[in-house]
């Protein structure tokens, strides 16, 4: 597997020993008809078409196991994002931490979407991390889709794995 031109993933299937692949030909017999059985695959240039529909089957279920993994990348990106700290005008903001309560409580209200007036310098930092974003000519605010995802998070992970674990 190479990436071609980096733009086109490419999957090659190199075989050194043919024989170890079986497939169907037709066995002629001294006396008799001929017969259809298994048998390994001759490394002759008579064998390319049959060895041809082995390897594709084999890339075949190659992709498809591929195709069946999940990519995290987004999200390992998006939560580096959330958690690192940031320089805005000269002053260090922290990222968010999860499991810090007081972060956790603030994206439960901006998930439960109560009144930002008294969250000032907490939107801000959530403003610049991209949790949130300010809508044109008013005060009101708005959770990205990183920042619904955000939200959600924290109360996935402590429904699904600390509490099932500290049962």
């Amino acid at each position: 597997m190479y990436d071609k031109y980096g733009c086109v993933l490419r999957i090659e299937t190199t075989i050194n020993d043919v024989s170890f692949f079986k497939h169907h030909h037709k066995a002629e017999h001294r006396q008799g008809p001929p017969t259809r059985v298994l048998a390994p695959v001759k490394k002759t240039i008579y064998s390319l078409i049959d060895l041809r529909e082995i390897m594709l089957g084999c890339n075949r279920r190659y992709l498809a196991h591929l195709a069946a993994l999940d990519d995290f990348s987004a999200g390992v990106r998006a939560l580096d994002r959330l958690t690192k700290p940031r320089t805005v005008e000269h002053k260090t903001l922290k990222g968010i931490n999860f499991f810090d309560p007081v972060d956790n409580a603030l994206l439960h209200a901006l998930q439960n979407q109560l009144s930002p007036d008294r969250l000032s310098r907490q939107l801000r930092r959530l403003r610049h991390l991209g949790v949130i974003k300010r809508v044109a000519g008013t005060y009101r605010y708005y959770l990205t889709r990183i920042g619904r995802a955000a939200t959600a998070a924290p109360c996935r992970v402590t429904q699904t794995v600390i509490i099932p674990t500290l049962a």
